[in-house]
């Protein structure tokens, strides 16, 4: 697959949202938002009224995370806000994920699921066949600007390898940490998507559109890929 990249908007500037939105409608291919709930993690950022609202500037499509104890209580208010892919973590689904999943495909959304860094793949391995991307988590949840953990390359590469021993047809997705010290690792360990913060894309340059650049041009430089910079 040709690598993706998802813009988490929670690291953008809430001052400059609309311009920076208009943007990234040219250059992303995804947005990532975070939901969380104070309890899961201990962090409160975006929300389902922020998705509704930022729906009416972005043109791409919108992956929402649910770092939530309760994801059975967000997944009707998400998808209604304009939800393109909503993905829980498996740690809180593992009572229901079929009803779960099921549930997300009848709101018309796209079913993803997380991973915590200490959560292995066979949590997970009787539903991947339904899954349209798996995140991986590479930090642990809650707050930007953590250390990329190394020893979720090899969790990558097994999500990669079981996808094509099965033929099945996810993404394997990236959480944490994704920039120009990670880009050739993950890629080379089966990476398709690259969730873009504060690290990868926010704090390269002040003007976004030079800051995008740069990222891939580190990308490229990583990966040894051609991309249109």
């Amino acid at each position: 697959m040709k690598p993706e990249f998802s813009v988490s908007l929670m690291c953008m500037d809430f001052l400059d949202i609309k311009n920076q939105l208009e943007i990234l409608n040219k250059r992303a291919d995804m947005y990532h938002i975070d939901i969380m709930d104070g309890h899961f993690c201990k962090n409160i950022t975006l929300s389902p009224d922020f998705i509704r609202a930022a729906g009416r500037a972005a043109k791409l499509p919108m992956d929402v995370h649910l770092m939530t104890e309760n994801p059975n209580d967000w997944l009707e208010p998400v998808a209604k806000a304009g939800a393109t892919y909503i993905a829980p973590h498996a740690e809180t689904i593992n009572t229901d994920a079929f009803r779960v999943l099921a549930r997300i495909k009848e709101l018309g959304c796209k079913a993803g699921v997380v991973l915590n860094p200490a959560t292995p793949l066979q949590a997970i391995e009787h539903y991947m066949g339904r899954l349209d991307m798996i995140t991986i988590m590479t930090v642990d949840v809650g707050y930007a600007g953590q250390p990329f953990i190394p020893e979720m390359l090899d969790k990558i590469a097994q999500a990669k390898r079981l996808r094509e021993k099965k033929g099945y047809n996810y993404k394997i997705q990236i959480d944490g940490s994704c920039n120009v010290k990670t880009f050739g690792r993950l890629r080379e360990a089966g990476a398709d998507v690259f969730i873009l913060g504060s690290s990868g894309l926010f704090g390269l340059d002040a003007d976004l559109n030079t800051a995008y650049d740069k990222m891939l041009m580190q990308y490229q430089a990583e990966t040894k890929e051609e991309m249109q910079v």
